[in-house]
Formats: C-alpha cells, structure tokens, sequence
C-alpha cells in the first residue's frame, strides 16, 4: 500500500473510531479506555495562571513597613523559630511529588503500550494489556524520564543564565535605567522557552506516535526506535511535517467541540450538585452547625468527590477522542512500517492446494 498523506489517514481513523466506540459500544469497554486513555495521558488538559510583580514601593526601592511587600519579606514567622522542621517538612513535600511523578510516569509508559494494543484489537484488556506491556513499558519510562530531567535542567539554565547576566550587570537594582536590555533579554528568553516547548511537544508526540508502535512490534528500545524513525523522517521530510500541522489542526478542532461538549454536560451536572450543596450548607447553619475540624473534611472529603466524579465523566466524554488520534496515527504510519501494517491487514492465508490421492493399486 502507498504511504497515505496526512489528509488521507483521517477518514479511516474516523471509521476506524466509529467502529469501535459506537458500532461495537460496551460500557465496560468505554469505561476501560477512558481509564487507559487518561493515564496514558491521551486526553490533554490546560490551564492558565497570572503571577503579578510589583516594583518595591518607597523612596530608593525601600520597602514601606505594614505593606504587602513588608509581610512577603518577613515570611512566615513559624520558619524562623523552626527552621530546621520547615526544611525537612519541605524536603518530604518534594520527595513525595517527585515519587508520585515518577509513578505516574511509569503507569503512562505502560498505558501508552495498553491504548496502542486496544486500538490495533477494537477491544480494551488492562490487566491482560499489563502484564503483557510493563516490561517495554519499563523501556519507555526510564526515556520518558531521562528525558523530562534533561528538558527541565535546559529550562533551568535557560532561566538562571540570563538571570545571573543580568544581576552581575546590575541592572536589577536600578531596573527604570535599562527597560529597554530588560525588554529585549526577556523577549528573547520567551522566545527560546517558546522554541524549547515547541520542540519537546514535536519529540513527545513523534515518541507516542511512531516510537511506541515499533517498540511494541520489535520489542527495541526508544533509542533504536527513534534512530529507525529519523532515518524514514529524513527521506519523507514533507510527509512527517504534514502530519505534525494537521494533527495539531484536529487537536484544535477536537479541543473546540468536546469542549462544548463537555461544558454543557458538566453544567447540566453542576446546577444540581450546586443546589444539593446549597441545601446542606443552610441546613447545617440552621442545625447550629459551624465551622470545625470535622466540618472542614467533611467539605473537603465532598469536593475531593466532586472532583473525581467531574473528571470521570470528562474522560468518558472524550473517549471518541482518545481512540481517534492513536488510529490516526496508526493508519498514517502503517503504511510506511510493513510490520505495523501487517498486524492492520493481515494477507489471507493462500488456498490450500488438494493433496494428490495415492494409486489405486486394484488399477
């Protein structure tokens, strides 16, 4: 089969999901590779947060006593009388995100392996998947995390190196005198961080999207796998970059409509689950209740609720999702690496020829 353009591999992903999410529809099945799907970090989510410097207020960049900046300078007062517990309290804080981080990265590794095996059989196995994955799994997650500690360590010195530049130049200190070299230093940082992300979002899609699968037919390691994949990137350049630009447009255009989607539905949700919340709080003010420890996780242990049920049910509404982009990617790479698209459309097996019956020995 011909290599299909980047164009060409969307109609039979759409079949392909339609078939096997709505024509063959199973809620167990659904519910499975929602799981998958969202720990094989598949169905990506975004936010936006705003940090607001304020320039030292007072004459000569003094800070003015009961100012805001007076109280961030001071901190917390409980650091100075225990320093030592706030340090080893702050060590374990880190410690433990970092081990989460690291589990959960070997949990993707391993789901990324078990999302590509359901695709390829229309059907979702996790523990069958598991068993038979986590060791190439293991492969996937200690690149995955060599590679995320190499990416940060270059943010790290991208930030601190014009940082230090700039303070051993001194134009910290007296910032109105050199807007202009602040403008431009920051412009170009933005731009190289900008460039930097660009680039590991390209190299992590190309991993999931061409590395896995070459990795789970061939049982290599990601370093192989992507040495074959640079060698068929460099002769089809143009084919490659198509499908980097279109699957960022379906990214686009799917983000857009399960993000309606999804908005209607968790409203439709919310409305009563607000009302119910309502309800129990005037209930409680009116029974004399107040604020307590016992209170306090009740309400907590019921947002901790809210937000598994919310994210529940967005990763069952962007399940047709979850399975379209890895059967994109699928039907776009296969006929351009012959052991995937054997395992997509086995040849039949060729008629069995009659076997010649022995003489008669009466004749």
């Amino acid at each position: 089969m011909p290599p299909r353009s980047a164009s060409e591999a969307i109609h039979p992903a759409i079949e392909h999901t339609k078939n096997q999410v709505f024509h063959r529809f199973h809620f167990g099945q659904w519910m499975r590779l929602a799981f998958v799907g969202v720990l094989a970090g598949e169905m990506s989510s975004g936010g936006c947060s705003g940090v607001n410097f304020n320039m030292p207020a007072g004459h000569g960049g003094q800070v003015r006593h009961g100012s805001s900046q007076a109280f961030l300078a001071a901190g917390p007062p409980w650091i100075g009388e225990h320093p030592l517990m706030f340090a080893a309290s702050l060590a374990i804080v880190l410690l433990v995100g970092f081990a989460v981080i690291v589990l959960f990265t070997y949990i993707s590794s391993v789901m990324r392996f078990i999302l590509f095996d359901s695709v390829i059989a229309r059907e979702c196995h996790i523990r069958r998947g598991w068993t038979r994955r986590r060791t190439i799994g293991l492969r996937l997650f200690w690149w995955q995390l060599v590679f995320s500690l190499l990416t940060t360590a270059g943010v790290v010195v991208l930030l601190l190196v014009p940082a230090l530049l700039i303070w051993r130049l001194g134009w910290f200190k007296f910032p109105r005198e050199h807007i202009l070299g602040l403008v431009l230093a920051g412009a170009a940082v933005f731009l190289l961080l900008f460039l930097i992300i660009a680039v590991v979002a390209v190299i992590r899609v190309m991993t999931k999207d061409f590395v896995v699968p070459q990795m789970a037919l061939e049982n290599i390691g990601a370093m192989e796998g992507w040495r074959r994949l640079l060698t068929r990137v460099q002769q089809e350049k143009v084919g490659y970059a198509g499908y980097i630009g279109m699957k960022l447009v379906l990214a686009i255009a799917a983000s857009i409509i399960f993000g309606i989607i999804t908005f209607v539905v968790l409203l439709l949700v919310l409305i009563p689950v607000g009302g119910f919340g309502l309800v129990a709080v005037l209930g409680g003010k009116a029974a004399g209740l107040s604020w307590n420890v016992f209170t306090i996780a009740a309400a907590v242990m019921a947002a901790v609720w809210l937000l598994a049920l919310l994210v529940a049910i967005v990763s069952l509404i962007y399940v047709p999702a979850m399975v379209f982009f890895p059967a994109y990617s699928i039907y776009f790479f296969a006929p351009r690496y012959p052991p995937l698209a054997d395992l997509l459309w086995p040849m039949p097996s060729p008629p069995l020829s009659p076997v010649p019956l022995p003489p008669n020995p009466a004749q």
